[in-house]
């Protein structure tokens, strides 16, 4: 009599699944009648519109149909946050920490295994140091930015402040773009330094990565101990955060977008405007005034993103940069792959370059579709492609689509944020299937002309 062995379920699954799951349970609580300022049940329609903010705040994105100052309670701000932490975080820190709240004692090899890909780590021992120190180092960016915002909240709208300082920090640092001061974001704070500077570090902390400033830590802050990936994810964002500030300047110095503002205001709107379209969603002056060149540009930087194992999404730096080096070094007849002293694998390229055609098809997919169920009058071509990228990158800016689209449409932007947040190879990992024999398997090399 034979038995069948149960296989347990691939960590890719584990994470796709844990991820769905989150965001179902959170549009259960949002569609409750005391979530909402209506106190009703609402229809079909409202449910989706639920399903669309509990996704969106799971992926950290940002996009929703409603106000989100207006629309929820108390209640669905909670749930709201809630979602976004733990998105930011992601699901296998949630798990692992409950479990070591309950007393785990060790990790088993899989659990290591989801920890580590979850946030993007390589190595899979000290998984329970890494944990903490996840929970210990978003615990002192969110409280240092909660009272920083505190300071100009709390004189401007009272006792409510030191609510909104806490629901700001932690949705910037991860990286979400969710506000509950009303619908223009923080415009009303275009000019205030504080409040503009503590939103951009915080997006930027987040956007790094637990990985990064965990390693400098290690270093105490020494570039020359930093690790290869730490330099590479530090520059490349260095890179985006300087040439983005200076492109938005050049773009926007004469739009209506920096109207009335002096040299200080525009470099501080120009460096906003850079860091936010990071994947973080918050804006102080509105994309839908942006001019071309500079619509154009926030969407490049929306689709590029941050950094691997962030809170942020896109294509990842380390991504865009082993494209753009690798298609260098093929040009200039090189085999090998180098970034400074050191070389990159060709299966890095190829990855990288899966993913990154794999998020361009799914853009261009979604922006046909929606293009084609939604009215010219409603939808034009430049607003769709802003939104899809918007939300495969899990960015949370918009020029004021959202709320119009149809109910086919959020679905379609629903899938884009899941995506987006999962991971492409995760979700296709999640799907394989391996068949016995597939590894040894070798077809013969054939040549195919390019260019």
């Amino acid at each position: 009599m034979k038995f069948k062995v149960k296989r347990r379920m691939s960590v890719w699954r584990y994470l796709a699944l844990g991820y769905l799951l989150l965001i179902l349970f959170g549009s259960f609580l949002l569609v409750l009648p005391f979530a909402k300022e209506s106190g009703e049940w609402g229809t079909f329609a409202d449910y989706v519109d639920g399903l669309f903010v509990a996704t969106s705040a799971t992926c950290v994105t940002g996009l929703t149909p409603v106000v989100t100052a207006e629309h929820w309670t108390t209640f669905g701000h909670v749930v709201i946050i809630c979602l976004i932490q733990i998105g930011g975080l992601g699901f296998t820190t949630l798990v692992s920490i409950l479990f070591m709240a309950i007393g785990g004692k060790s990790f088993g090899l899989y659990e290591r295994t989801a920890m580590v890909q979850s946030v993007g780590e390589s190595k899979l021992t000290g998984v329970k140091k890494l944990v903490k120190r996840i929970l210990l180092g978003t615990l002192i960016f969110e409280t240092a930015g909660a009272l920083l915002l505190m300071i100009r909240f709390i004189p401007d709208y009272g006792a409510i402040g030191i609510w909104y300082g806490v629901f700001h920090s932690i949705s910037a640092f991860c990286n979400a773009g969710f506000d509950i001061i009303g619908p223009v974001s923080l415009v009303d704070y275009a000019r205030d330094p504080l409040v503009s500077l503590v939103i951009c570090f915080l997006i930027i902390i987040g956007g790094l990565g637990f990985c990064v400033w965990g390693n400098i830590a290690d270093c105490k802050g020494n570039p020359r101990k930093f690790s290869f990936y730490t330099r590479l994810a530090l520059i490349g964002t260095a890179v985006l955060l300087v040439v983005g500030t200076a492109l938005f300047m050049v773009f926007e110095w004469n739009n209506v977008s920096y109207s009335g503002f002096n040299f200080g205001d525009k470099l501080l709107c120009s460096f906003f405007n850079a860091t936010t379209a990071r994947t973080a969603g918050y804006f102080t002056t509105d994309p839908a005034t942006l001019s071309n060149s500079g619509t154009l540009l926030m969407i490049i930087l929306m689709f590029i993103g941050a950094c691997s194992g962030s809170t942020g999404g896109g294509v990842k730096v380390s991504t865009f940069t082993v494209i753009i080096v690798g298609m260098v070094s093929v040009m200039r007849g090189k085999k090998d792959i180098t970034i400074g002293r050191r070389r990159i694998d060709q299966s890095t390229l190829s990855q990288a370059l899966a993913v990154f055609v794999a998020y361009l098809c799914l853009t261009i997919t979604a922006t046909l579709l929606i293009n084609a169920i939604e009215p010219d009058a409603v939808a034009s071509f430049s607003a769709v492609m802003f939104e899809t990228v918007s939300a495969i990158g899990t960015v949370g800016l918009t020029q004021a689509l959202t709320a119009k689209i149809s109910v086919v449409s959020e679905f379609i932007l629903i899938v884009l944020m899941y995506l987006g947040r999962v991971g492409i190879l995760t979700f296709a990992f999640a799907l394989r299937r391996r068949k016995k024999g597939e590894a040894a398997v070798r077809r013969p090399v054939d040549t195919v002309f390019i260019g």
